[in-house]
């Protein structure tokens, strides 16, 4: 989680509540209806133990308290412990979580006590991002642009792929856009090619940078997916072009991961 900052947190129920209407306009369900359909799954009353750590650059301003917030947004009763690492896990389970969330530099994990699932964020918001992107309801196009092919991109482009859409991805790494290529069966994308099929209606995006997606490829009212932080498209393009973005720091993907192990 070391790419997160507290700025990048500030808010966070008003960026779920713009998240929320954004995903409503191109599903027709909010986020808690996407992943309830999607995992089959709802919250009954599950307690979630949310646990600081400290190793690696250790604690990032209001991630747990962000995490507590989230947790209470979609339906789930949670507290932090006042003890970090070990001590906070141990904090948890006695004070009956059945949920644990916790996160170092590599990884951020859900794990269920009570039933043994446990989810990793990357994929879960891979996933989920792209499950989203695939209702867009104002399109029946089965091409799809998929930008950043790495432990996030990577899960989202396999999505499509598993849901019949046409993938069309592209990485600055080369060797990793080969293998996705050869694993996953994609169309190599080259930005400045001008045999590319041209624009898109459905671009899902997970990078860790900014303006990665051209305006050659953007359509009107497209909807661009996207967990990357910062924003994979400028303010100016998304008036141009009327985009529908869906893009938030870190709730669409806890709740990923939250419903994805009741």
């Amino acid at each position: 989680m070391a790419l997160l900052t507290p700025e990048d947190l500030e808010n966070i129920n008003k960026q779920l509540q713009a998240a929320d209407s954004a995903v409503r306009r191109v599903t027709g369900l909010d986020i808690k209806g996407v992943c309830k359909d999607f995992y089959g799954t709802t919250p009954c009353c599950e307690k979630v133990g949310i646990v600081p750590v400290t190793s690696g650059n250790g604690i990032i301003g209001s991630f747990s308290e962000s995490l507590h917030a989230i947790a209470g947004y979609f339906g789930f009763d949670s507290f932090v412990t006042d003890m970090p690492d070990v001590s906070g896990y141990y904090e948890a389970v006695r004070n009956g979580a059945q949920i644990i969330l916790m996160a170092d530099d590599n990884t951020f994990l859900a794990h269920n006590l009570k039933n043994g699932k446990i989810a990793n964020n990357q994929p879960c918001t891979g996933i989920i991002y792209a499950e989203i992107a695939s209702r867009y309801l104002k399109t029946d196009s089965k091409d799809v642009l998929a930008v950043g092919l790495g432990k996030v991109g990577f899960p989202g482009a396999a999505h499509f792929v598993n849901k019949g859409f046409r993938v069309y991805g592209y990485d600055a790494d080369r060797e990793l856009l080969d293998k996705t290529v050869s694993s996953l069966g994609i169309i190599p994308f080259d930005p400045v090619n001008p045999d590319n099929p041209g624009k898109f209606s459905i671009i899902f995006e997970a990078t860790p940078c900014a303006d990665t997606i051209p305006e050659s490829v953007i359509s009107e009212n497209c909807v661009i997916s996207t967990p990357g932080i910062p924003c994979a498209i400028s303010k100016e393009l998304q008036r141009k072009y009327g985009v529908e973005l869906i893009m938030e720091p870190l709730g669409i993907g806890t709740a990923s991961m939250l419903y994805s192990v009741l």
